[in-house]
């Protein structure tokens, strides 16, 4: 049967009760991990304790600030005069992003060469969320076969019982509308027709890690297997609210994959912003890692083995070419690494509804942002005056809230 790029089936082919892990093809040379932390985190299973991690020189600007200086110079200029006003008052407010967490799990490695990759990658990917998305050690977790090879980095070992403790851990630190991006890097495999990624010691089941992830709700999670036979977690972990990326569309592709190092280039690297708007949405990391693995294959002159998907609206299905426009495409386009303000959950309800608000309206506005080419004009500028309007009169409530004043 074929199906649409962009969508594949739901229905789904009975899983063989035996599965055989194969590996075709060498890892190509992994990014160098080059700013260690400096001082844990995450001490006493992931605690609140602070690391004395360098602080980044050049962090991002806040993403909805950003996206819309980059529109006001794109065409507002002539929009009416009360979004305008509305642009020029949510500007002059202070802009608060949604607190970050970031899990990263390299999974048990079989042999030299795929643990120092899996760990190579891990590593990368942590030291792009401190030092170039700057968030704080606290935020970010690592966990990697072997902790002592690099205990600076590695919180602990990639156990299922550390996975569960690191879970646990960001649901009493975050609040709802933080963002927590999970990543897995390893193998997988769906022996017996339930899928898992092979950790040290007890794998973790997709079944398992959906019931973990039921900690989180209310938060915006992105969950990002990149194991082999990834594919079969996808709809058991979908959700609303969720987004959920597979580097292969199946069980079946069950090769070693190289989706786990392009996806991890893409925050590490200059190449993913495809817009130039100064920020990587998990909509362009997926979009970069899909096309630099069938580059990779196309080099080789291999038969591509997998086939990265993207479900962003919950429903399962997942899209092999999603757009920022699309269901899928628009969730993960409004999911952004960026830095987390010191005091993300305050004590004072008022203002948690205020700052959790806030976040709804940023998210709403990168939506409208990403449907702007689909929208009737007048609709599209109507609804974003209306949008920004509150967002600037929730932007001056948070400041008076907090003390800041007029």
């Amino acid at each position: 049967m074929t199906t649409h790029p962009r969508k594949r089936s739901r229905s789904r082919s009975r899983i063989a009760r035996t599965h055989t892990h194969t590996h075709t093809h060498t890892h190509a040379p992994a990014p160098t991990p080059s700013h260690p932390r400096h001082g844990n985190g995450h001490e006493n299973g992931h605690g609140n304790g602070h690391g004395n991690g360098n602080a980044p020189q050049h962090a991002p600007q806040h993403a909805p600030q950003h996206a819309l200086q980059h529109d006001s110079q794109n065409g507002l200029r002539h929009a009416p005069r009360s979004l305008r006003l509305a642009l020029s008052l949510l500007l002059s407010c202070p802009a608060l992003a949604a607190a970050q967490q970031v899990l990263i799990v390299a999974g048990l490695g079989g042999e030299a060469s795929y643990r120092d990759a899996f760990y190579e990658w891990g590593a990368a990917m942590a030291d792009a969320a401190r030092t170039r998305y700057g968030l704080p050690d606290s935020s970010v977790i690592f966990l990697a076969e072997r902790p002592a090879h690099d205990p600076a980095r590695i919180d602990a070992r990639s156990t299922k019982a550390e996975v569960e403790r690191a879970i646990a851990g960001i649901a009493a630190r975050s609040a709802p509308g933080d963002r927590v991006l999970i990543l897995l890097i390893g193998h997988g495999s769906a022996a017996g027709g339930d899928p898992r990624l092979n950790l040290p010691g007890p794998d973790l089941t997709a079944a398992e890690l959906a019931v973990l992830l039921e900690r989180l709700a209310d938060r915006e999670v992105a969950v990002v297997n990149a194991a082999s036979a990834s594919g079969a977690f996808l709809e058991p972990l979908a959700a609303e609210g969720r987004v959920v990326v597979t580097a292969t569309r199946n069980a079946a592709e069950h090769n070693e994959t190289l989706f786990a190092r392009h996806f991890v280039d893409a925050y590490a690297g200059d190449g993913a912003d495809a817009d130039r708007d100064g920020r990587v949405t998990l909509f362009e990391a997926f979009d970069y890692a899909r096309r630099e693995v069938a580059r990779a294959y196309e080099r080789e002159n291999r038969l591509q083995t997998e086939h990265a998907l993207l479900d962003g609206d919950g429903d399962g299905a997942g899209s092999r070419e999603p757009t920022p426009a699309d269901p899928d495409g628009r969730a993960a386009h409004a999911f952004v690494l960026e830095p987390s303000p010191a005091d993300a959950a305050p004590d004072d309800p008022a203002l948690r509804r205020l700052l959790e608000r806030q976040r709804a309206l940023e998210r709403r506005v990168a939506e409208l942002r990403a449907a702007k080419d689909t929208m009737d004009a007048a609709t599209y500028q109507r609804e974003l005056e209306r949008v920004l309007l509150e967002l600037a009169e929730t932007g001056r409530a948070i400041r008076d809230r907090r003390g800041g004043g007029g």
